[in-house]
């Protein structure tokens, strides 16, 4: 008998051969539903953790601004604990030790901060923002330029550029970084304010003085601009009456009778 025509001995009918009652062949199946279902868990249980995670990072950014250190403090701790590989927490611990005037507790976060992450920019920002507190105005120099060169836009790192040059009577670099940020952002008066301050102080009046001329059809009643172009405006008068005496030509001495 041709067994190919007789039910009871297809293969795919007869217990001994019918994949679906196999215990060996359904385990493969059962392997399968287990991987297919296993990483779909794990994967929203990994997206809850990082939604929490943003979640407490953003709290403490919010408690940070206005002044509850406290509070601050648990968020970014917790923040710490779910994120342990992220430098956010580290950051925002130290700006909380930094409102509290504890440079030792700030410098440990920020380094922290830096050694998970190194290209950091606001780690290096807050370790030169403890070296400015300690009035170590070199350190805090250098600081502030690593963190520009890895973020142009820190508005922090340029205005604590602009303060500890001052400090150090070093301008070129500052004025580099000052400018380009002000190519992206071309309204904003502070850093305007503070490039023309340079541009002064390297010499540089013209310049200086288009500037203020600029902040002041912004904003009329910037007293700051109006004071700064005042002294701009002296010394370029300084300078036409100087060259003025020198270009004048001197009377020929007159010859003897």
């Amino acid at each position: 008998m041709d067994i190919t025509q007789d039910g009871s001995h297809s293969p795919l009918c007869g217990d001994e051969f019918t994949p679906a009652r196999d215990p060996a062949l359904r385990k493969p199946k059962a392997e399968t539903a287990y991987r297919e279902t296993g990483p779909r868990k794990n994967d929203v249980e990994e997206q809850d953790l990082t939604q929490h995670y943003e979640v407490l990072q953003e709290l403490g950014d919010c408690y940070t601004s206005i002044g509850n250190g406290a509070q601050a403090q648990r968020c970014y701790e917790k923040a710490a604990s779910l994120g342990p590989d992220e430098p956010g927490p580290y950051v925002g611990l130290g700006v909380v030790a930094l409102q509290k005037n504890l440079l030792d507790d700030a410098e440990i976060a920020f380094r922290v901060a830096c050694r998970l992450d190194v290209n950091c920019a606001k780690g290096y920002a807050g370790l030169a923002m403890v070296a400015q507190q300690r009035a170590d105005y070199k350190h805090a120099f250098e600081m502030y330029l690593k963190c520009l060169e890895l973020d142009a836009d820190n508005l922090t790192a340029l205005l604590g550029l602009f303060q500890t040059s001052c400090k150090m009577n070093s301008f070129a670099q500052v004025i580099h970084y000052l400018e380009v940020y002000l190519n992206m952002h071309p309204g904003d008066t502070s850093v305007m304010l503070s490039l023309a301050a340079l541009y002064m102080k390297d010499g540089r009046f013209e310049q200086s003085k288009k500037i203020l001329l600029d902040i002041l059809t912004l904003d009329p009643a910037n007293k700051d601009a109006a004071n700064l172009l005042e002294e701009v405006e002296h010394s370029l008068a300084q300078i036409r009456q100087e060259t003025t005496f020198c270009n004048k030509p001197q009377n020929a001495p007159q010859a003897g009778v």
